[in-house]
């Protein structure tokens, strides 16, 4: 009789599950490319390399972002553009066990070999319908 009572309430706590998580799901995830941003999300820009010491991003600096989240797996996409052409796009992690840097050269010597551009790094994380963002940040590189 034990038993019969807890694999009732086994069956019961599943189908409890089961009718909340989809629409707990929906509400976090929300689909592709969806701006999921709110309170505890934010993104920073960083110097890392200054090399004329003027405290702004400029050509050939190195910048990080300081990034706040509750999500597991964040990412940074820093994207930058000389009016309508793509001169750079990064794309970095920020959590516990990325294995490479975190630190965005502002330069790159075959696509963006000189010159200012205006740049701007997105915080996102991935789901099975897409990314979501948390937070964009637009600055301008001087030249």
């Amino acid at each position: 009789m034990t038993r019969r009572i807890a694999h009732a309430a086994q069956i019961a706590a599943l189908v409890l599950a089961l009718a909340v998580a989809p629409a707990a799901l929906a509400a976090k995830s929300g689909g592709g490319n969806n701006t999921g941003g709110g309170a505890g999300n934010s993104l920073s820009l960083v110097t890392v390399t200054d090399n004329n010491g003027d405290g702004l991003p400029n050509w050939g600096d190195t910048v990080t972002f300081n990034v706040s989240t509750t999500v597991a797996y964040p990412m940074v996409q820093l994207l930058c553009s000389q009016g309508s052409t793509v001169v750079d796009s990064q794309t970095v992690g920020f959590y516990v066990g990325w294995p490479w840097s975190q630190n965005f050269p502002l330069f790159h010597w075959y696509y963006w070999p000189s010159g200012g551009a205006d740049c701007t790094a997105t915080l996102y994380y991935q789901t099975r319908k897409g990314n979501v963002t948390l937070a964009r940040l637009p600055f301008q590189v001087n030249a």
